[in-house]
């Protein structure tokens, strides 16, 4: 009976209701019917102390930056850059795509916002060069998947704050798996664009006096997130703070470089960050209850104490919890997954010796493949509904994609190095 406000969770998520009020309404109806003994004022004291967190408050500043960096002129810097480097490869358009949603990571740090804003963008010019629309869709979701794994993703203080560790190693960690992935995503590209002969988008190579002139137009965009990751590192701010410095860096580079922020712009942003921070947070401090039923009935211990009486060995493991959450993100939407998997999960790994930073770029990419999968992938559903592809034709064309991130997720899962790497040299 402890695991029925778990049933119940699943229940409401399916019948429709926004997984923040499943998961509130789950813990309450376990302390209101279960453990009585635990007063109901006291659940809602838990559920407001949980937005009282000055981690928090990096969410916020982080989609805000975002925002502004979209009015700014930012974004559109970082697009130009992407299509003077690839413009000339086989399947031009499709290569920017890709390679645009890698600068992105550091921008948007959301992969539904950067596939809402590729498709709004790119799709419709793939379309009039000659892409099937179901294939642009495709690799717009595909490549949004990147976005969180680059640095500064919401994701990353998400999980930093429920595994306990450093944001900064998160941020950095992010980099070499990010880069895979885009890696993967544009051989891909080039097979399927060979096959269908998809023209570039450029005629020839930009020129080295091209790369240079658009390289300093766009110098301010591309140092924005290694800026903050170095602030980081070096303890010039918290996380906290390093958001707040995003938005202050945005709003100059935008008013006073590119000057392209406009007083007008305000009102757009102010709505962006609200919408955005309410929609994460409130998933948060619901999730934050619902993890206050788990503790108290020790579920995350009985379940680490069961999955290492199925198996001690650490590989073996990996592998079993890749298949849950691909299973998992196939059903759930991304932070959803993480915030309330996360928390079982790594009491296991942790007791298995596996570092808690690798495992978090493990789970940050798994579920983001899970967003791209069908049935309920929600990238998925957010590229079809901008562009008007339906469903089955955005399936026939997303199964490349996935196979090429699952073979990068192979790799940084049992190449712990990869993730690693980096975070050990600072």
């Amino acid at each position: 009976m402890i695991y029925l406000p778990v049933l119940l969770l699943f229940v409401l998520y399916f019948l429709g209701i926004p997984i923040a009020y499943a998961l509130l309404g789950s813990a309450i109806f376990y302390f209101t019917f279960f453990d009585a003994g635990m007063p109901p004022d006291l659940v809602l004291q838990k559920f407001i102390s949980s937005a009282a967190s000055f981690p928090l408050l990096a969410i916020p500043f982080f989609v805000m930056a975002g925002s502004v960096m979209n009015y700014s002129g930012i974004s559109k810097r970082l697009m130009q850059m992407a299509e003077v480097l690839t413009g000339h490869f086989v399947g031009g358009l499709a290569q920017v795509n890709v390679l645009l949603s890698t600068f992105m990571g550091g921008i948007s740090g959301s992969a539904n916002a950067d596939a809402a804003m590729q498709s709004k963008i790119l799709v419709p010019q793939m379309v009039k060069q000659g892409y099937s629309k179901s294939f642009s869709a495709a690799i717009t979701a595909a490549s949004s998947a990147i976005s969180p794994v680059i640095p500064p993703g919401i994701v990353m203080i998400i999980y930093a704050l429920i595994a306990q560790v450093s944001v900064a190693d998160l941020f950095v960690a992010g980099y070499v798996p990010g880069i895979l992935m885009a890696g993967a995503l544009m051989i891909t590209v080039t097979l399927i664009s060979v096959k269908r002969q998809y023209k570039p988008s450029r005629d020839k190579r930009a020129s080295a006096r091209e790369i240079g002139r658009q390289l300093v137009d766009s110098i301010w965009s591309l140092s924005l997130p290694f800026g903050i990751i170095l602030g980081l590192r070096f303890g010039l701010f918290t996380p906290t703070e390093a958001g707040a410095m995003a938005v202050l860096a945005s709003v100059l580079i935008g008013v006073f470089v590119y000057k392209e922020l406009k007083l007008s712009h305000i009102k757009s942003i102010l709505l962006d960050t609200i919408y955005g921070t309410a929609t994460v947070v409130l998933i948060v401090v619901s999730a934050s209850v619902f993890g206050y039923y788990l503790t108290w009935e020790r579920i995350p211990q009985d379940l680490t104490a069961m999955l290492l009486d199925f198996t001690s060995n650490k590989y073996l493991m990996l592998g079993i919890i890749n298949i849950f959450l691909l299973l998992t993100g196939m059903i759930l939407e991304g932070g959803a997954a993480l915030i309330i998997i996360a928390p079982l999960l790594v009491p296991v790994v942790m007791a298995l010796g596996i570092d808690p930073v690798h495992f978090g770029m493990i789970i940050i990419v798994n579920i983001m493949i899970g967003g791209i999968t069908p049935p309920f992938g929600t990238m998925m559903f957010t590229t079809c509904s901008v562009t008007k592809v339906p469903v089955v034709e955005f399936m026939r064309e997303i199964w490349p994609f996935i196979v090429a991130l699952l073979l990068v997720l192979i790799v940084i899962t049992y190449v712990p190095a990869i993730v690693l790497f980096l975070p050990s040299l600072f």
